[in-house]
């Protein structure tokens, strides 16, 4: 038999590696343009609630939806919710696939749209829940509920843990079923911020609100610390977590999951968590909102009938 010469064994192994060589690169550049050809990219709707103002919101949680968006192939599309006290409606008249849920929310949609709860996050200090807090003018003079005769209490929303069903519990455990017979008013001012800033200007004399808005605001103005004061908090609640309708496609549900918890597992998502204010995101069920549903049903609420609107 025959063998080829060394000079002909060396030309056939460059022009195999040559060939391996364009065949990878060609399956790389297809990779790396079919993905970003969006057009042909399903599309999943997001609903975020206004803890904050609607434009601050959507532009803290936009950097998130862009990186899923590339991990997963699937245009995500946020969609700012107006208002809590329409929030279960909302989810379905905008044809919403998920949103991410306060605890209240979350807990209030698990039992009427029996959405599944995906992901939540966790904060640096190894913490991936908030409670709520009452809170006052340190000049108020107000120290305890019958101080609270004849003020003005800001609530934010029917439907929020924090700004609605603290006080409700409060004043329930100080003997008082109905707070407007002690308070001379009450208002929904819409958001956790809105409360907060209420008080301190003067509009409200005392507000409910979430704890780590209060330590958000306080961060770029320390007038918050150093002018309001906390009277009581709420139990620990899960913080705000993405559920998805229950019958969203599943493994577009897995992909979902498996961006969000992975995040902080690459350099470009850990930066992007980092902006956001958290560690990472971790697994969430409905198990993980027993405190809510058992903090609703001491305060006698029956999520599944409960009108959460505000009027």
């Amino acid at each position: 038999m025959k063998f080829p010469s060394e000079n002909l064994r060396r030309r056939i192994s460059l022009i195999a590696v040559i060939a391996v060589f364009a065949f990878t690169t060609s399956c790389r550049n297809r990779e790396s343009v079919e993905p970003e050809n969006r057009e042909t990219w399903p599309s999943i709707r997001i609903g975020l609630i206004p803890e904050r103002n609607i434009f601050s919101q959507k532009q803290r949680y936009e950097p998130i939806a862009q990186y899923v968006s590339k991990r997963i192939h699937a245009n995500v599309e946020l969609v700012v919710l107006s208002r809590y006290g329409n929030i279960i409606e909302n989810f379905v008249s905008n044809r919403l696939d998920g949103a991410f849920f306060g605890s209240f929310t979350g807990a209030l949609a698990q039992r009427k749209l029996h959405v599944e709860a995906v992901a939540r996050p966790e904060y640096p200090d190894g913490t991936s829940t908030y409670h709520g807090l009452i809170l006052v003018r340190k000049d108020s003079g107000i120290t305890g509920v019958e101080d609270m005769r004849g003020k003005r209490f800001a609530f934010v929303d029917k439907a929020t843990t924090a700004g609605y069903l603290l006080p409700l519990y409060y004043f329930k455990t100080h003997g008082i079923d109905d707070p407007n017979t002690l308070l001379k008013e009450t208002y929904f001012a819409g958001t956790h911020e809105g409360v907060i800033l209420d008080v301190l200007e003067r509009k409200a004399e005392i507000g409910a609100a979430k704890n780590t808005m209060f330590s958000a605001l306080a961060s770029n103005d320390p007038r918050i610390s150093e002018e309001l004061s906390i009277l009581t908090r709420s139990p620990d609640v899960p913080e705000n977590a993405l559920c998805v309708r229950a019958d969203l496609d599943e493994s577009l549900k897995n992909e979902l999951r498996i961006a969000l918890l992975t995040m902080h597992q690459d350099k470009r998502g850990e930066e992007i968590l980092r902006n956001f204010g958290v560690a990472r995101f971790i697994d969430t069920t409905e198990a993980d909102y027993n405190v809510v549903f058992e903090y609703a049903e001491t305060i006698g609420l029956d999520l599944e009938t409960y009108d959460y609107m505000n009027f």
